[in-house]
């Protein structure tokens, strides 16, 4: 095929449902140059994680022939929709960030919270709080990237235009587009050019319309839950995650549309369901380097 990627192939870690280290070697075993780690509880967690044991993590990573492409510092609940949540939020955000930083990767992605679509409270409390964050991502010549699907693609742009630095950004996920809003990945890429510094490579199907609300959380819904979202994800009543080129997703067109707009970072592989999660990630690392 004519399209030759040159991208890196990163994995998710926590995807093979195995303590740091023993996913780390599985990553470097199926195939991948980079992971992508949750830093956000457990022995990952910033005030978890000591001086002395970031860098033995970091020379330990660095062993293995592998990198880091971003951390995961998600926090879950209602993201940055409730204000009087928000300041403490903030500051782990922040402490998450230096943890990257020290890990060599300045990519931290995150789920923000739906961003309403009237410029009320909510929204006032999530564009301060991401300026705050921004500002401070930009100051280490960093990003937190809010990932895509909890809302079509125009209205997320028409939101970070709002804020004065590119601190915050965006991680691509094609398929949470395809699942949950009914988006266009590719007319996403190219939408938000601007700001894609971290991409997911994972496919899904949708079979019905659903409130994003009832997925990511919100003020006045349920918060945000990685397990409620997985079971729904697995589940296939709404939406279903299914192995790569099995979905909704057109890699060929999504994956030309990403070089079109000069995107050097990571493709990273992100496996939620499934009962062999280390067979479907060897296969998607496959799927991945037929393009290269």
């Amino acid at each position: 095929m004519a399209l030759k990627l040159t991208n890196k192939i990163g994995v998710i870690v926590d995807s093979f449902r195995l303590p740091v280290r023993e996913g780390l070697l599985k990553a470097k075993e199926v195939g991948a140059e980079g992971v992508q780690i949750y830093a956000v509880s457990g022995e990952m967690d910033p005030a978890n994680l000591t001086g002395t044991a970031r860098k033995e993590l970091k020379a330990y990573i660095e062993s293995l022939g592998l990198e880091i492409s971003a951390l995961c510092g998600d926090l879950g609940g209602h993201g940055f929709q409730d204000r009087q949540a928000n300041a403490a939020k903030v500051e782990k955000s922040k402490r998450i960030l230096d943890l990257a930083v020290e890990l060599g990767t300045n990519v931290v992605t995150t789920h923000i919270g739906i961003v309403p679509d009237e410029r009320n409270e909510v929204y006032e409390a999530m564009q301060q709080a991401c300026e705050e964050l921004s500002g401070y991502a930009t100051s280490m010549g960093a990003f937190f990237a809010i990932e895509t699907g909890p809302e079509r693609a125009a209205h997320l742009k028409s939101f970070l235009d709002t804020l004065s630095t590119k601190g915050v950004s965006v991680n691509f996920d094609p398929a949470n587009m395809v699942m949950v809003t009914g988006d266009d990945p590719v007319a996403g890429v190219r939408l938000l050019k601007d700001y894609i510094v971290h991409t997911h490579v994972k496919d899904g199907v949708r079979y019905r319309e659903v409130d994003p609300r009832e997925v990511y959380g919100a003020l006045g819904f349920e918060p945000m839950d990685h397990g409620k979202i997985a079971e729904m994800v697995s589940s296939g009543q709404v939406f279903k995650e299914v192995p790569l080129g099995q979905g909704g997703v057109k890699f060929d067109d999504y994956f030309a549309a990403l070089q079109e707009i000069g995107y050097k970072g990571y493709l990273t592989i992100e496996r939620e369901v499934g009962d062999r999660p280390e067979e479907d990630i060897r296969k998607a690392v496959r799927f991945i380097q037929r393009y290269r």
